[in-house]
């Protein structure tokens, strides 16, 4: 990016009335040089990073956490699906507020709560307590998610922004890598309570960084408005239907009139948000969005993505750790092709996006990889070499990498610059409600799963079921292998080391949704304006007009 003066705003008159002198807007700087840019990305990043490291963190020590705290299957899958639910939720509201108020500010807000939240799980002494504090952390991560791309679309124009949105996958994935292997090492060495305080200096560093490097034009003040009840109402409507997922078939069956119940409930909180939101003055998913083709193939694709991604890779920790005997530390280590793919095509490939302003080639090559590489791993079971199983996770990495952010990207630049902020949120909130549906989904089948598998073997060892109380459903807690006699164990392995790897097997379907929904997009040249830029000039004509 080449360096330009800094051309602060001047009071020339009007030509059309010399006598005129058109109202100041205030520091209107046409660009930043390349240093500032990099200077203020930092504190983006390492923001960005403070959130997927508290989230990631725990992920290798999850089944320790579950097993010391007595918890279930059902709670190892609400521990993920509570940050996920409060995530999604909040995510749209924070876009809002983005438009609305401050960005620096609320950046560093979404930061205090996600680290203080955080410590507090860290102190749980109950699966109900430590499920509740991973809810108040989702809040402060669906912050980090909305606002941190967007900060970046503000400071960066669309043609420059695919080697900047490389650099953000880089540090998602050194965050999902560093943040498993991290947790594996301190649960190993210290105890997986300490899991939960290592962000505590990174947001420090945070928030100093922003506070010097972060420098955005006053927002024009005027009268906020936050659609809460629209607000309520999609958080009502989306709660319900997750609380749907995880309990049908477990506590009440699927057919039944506790499913017709939620179902219901659910279809009509969102149909009524849907008309709250088509007549709020600032609703916090605008529906003028949705007349955007880019945009509803992306939030199409985005869903895709979120239920293949997380859906899948939060069970990774309980296959190689229930299945294959590994220690969280090897847990998180034997992750690293996968996140070493992510890392290497979100890199290259925005740095070429950059060169030539041609993002499309490298989203259908992402999501023909997610494709593959959720079908590879889809055929894994307890006797997988790990070498197969490292070039399976690479190629879903490489295809992840290919696809998340340029998604992001593709629709801001179709965007208008007021819209930013709710438009980068909204694929936000449907890539996590996607992985949120995920996890509640694919935790449920997994819980059905694994029993189902546990039972067939035990009565093919000979060995009554009851030994184990079932385990493997969704009212057991989660077994640990070490301690069971060795035909045992090898049905328990068995069970998870397939039932994970059906999991794969049901996402790879819905991938192929992602497929489709890049194929339809229609690629528009990148501009070469900064959201500051563009902002500043909307500003500078209502001025003049």
């Amino acid at each position: 990016m080449t360096t330009q003066p800094d051309t602060r705003t001047t009071t020339a008159p009007d030509p059309a009335h010399p006598g005129d002198v058109p109202p100041v807007v205030a520091d209107a700087r046409p660009a930043m040089t390349h240093r500032e840019v990099l200077e203020a990305l930092s504190g983006i990043l390492l923001g960005m990073f403070v959130s997927i490291l508290a989230t990631s963190v725990v992920s290798t020590s999850l089944p320790r956490i579950i097993t010391d705290l007595g918890g279930t299957q059902s709670a190892f899958t609400w521990v993920v699906t509570a940050t996920l639910l409060t995530t999604t939720i909040s995510t749209p509201i924070w876009g809002k507020l983005a438009d609305l108020t401050n960005r620096k500010v609320l950046v560093q807000v979404a930061l205090v709560i996600s680290v203080v939240s955080s410590a507090l799980a860290g102190l749980a002494h109950s699966t109900e307590m430590l499920i509740g504090m991973r809810a108040v952390q989702g809040i402060g991560a669906g912050g980090l998610t909305a606002l941190g791309t967007v900060l970046i679309a503000d400071i960066i124009s669309p043609r420059e922004r695919g080697r900047y949105m490389g650099l953000m996958g880089a540090v998602m994935a050194v965050g999902m890598v560093g943040g498993p292997l991290l947790g594996g090492v301190i649960t190993d060495a210290a105890g997986w309570r300490w899991n939960f305080f290592v962000g505590l200096p990174f947001a420090v560093a945070a928030i100093v960084v922003l506070q010097r490097t972060l420098h955005l034009p006053a927002v024009p003040r005027r009268r906020v408005q936050i659609d809460w009840a629209g607000a309520v109402l999609i958080s009502a409507g989306i709660a319900t239907l997750l609380l749907w997922v995880t309990f049908a078939g477990d506590s009440f069956e699927w057919a039944s009139w506790q499913t017709a119940a939620m179902v219901g409930g659910s279809v009509v909180l969102l149909a009524a948000a849907v008309a709250v939101e088509h007549r709020a003055a600032e609703p916090i998913i605008p529906l003028r969005l949705f007349r955007d083709r880019t945009v509803v193939l992306a939030v199409v694709a985005s869903v895709a993505v979120g239920i293949a991604l997380f859906g899948t890779q939060v069970y990774l920790s309980q296959y190689l750790q229930l299945s294959r005997g590994r220690t969280p530390t090897e847990s998180g280590l034997l992750t690293i092709p996968m996140v070493l793919g992510l890392f290497l095509s979100s890199t290259l490939s925005g740095r070429a996006i950059s060169r030539s302003g041609r993002y499309k080639r490298f989203m259908v090559a992402g999501s023909v990889l997610l494709v593959a590489g959720l079908a590879l791993m889809g055929t894994i079971d307890e006797t997988t070499s790990f070498w197969l199983l490292g070039l399976f996770m690479g190629v879903l990495g490489v295809g992840v990498g290919m696809l998340m952010q340029n998604l992001v990207l593709a629709a801001q630049n179709t965007l208008p610059v007021q819209d930013v902020g709710s438009g980068t949120a909204t694929i936000a909130f449907f890539r996590t409600l996607g992985g949120t549906l995920g996890v509640s989904a694919l935790g449920a089948l997994l819980s059905h799963r694994v029993q189902d598998y546990m039972v067939d073997g035990l009565r093919a060892a000979h060995v009554d079921p009851a030994l184990l109380g079932g385990a493997g459903g969704g009212a057991s807690a989660l077994p640990d292998v070490t301690t069971l006699p060795a035909p045992i164990r090898h049905v328990v392995e068995h069970a998870f080391g397939v039932g994970v790897a059906d999991l794969f097997l049901v996402a790879a379907p819905v991938a192929v949704l992602a497929f489709v929904a890049v194929l339809l997009l229609r690629e528009v040249p990148l501009g070469s304006r900064s959201g500051i830029e563009q902002r500043l000039e909307a500003e500078q004509a209502a001025a003049r007009a």
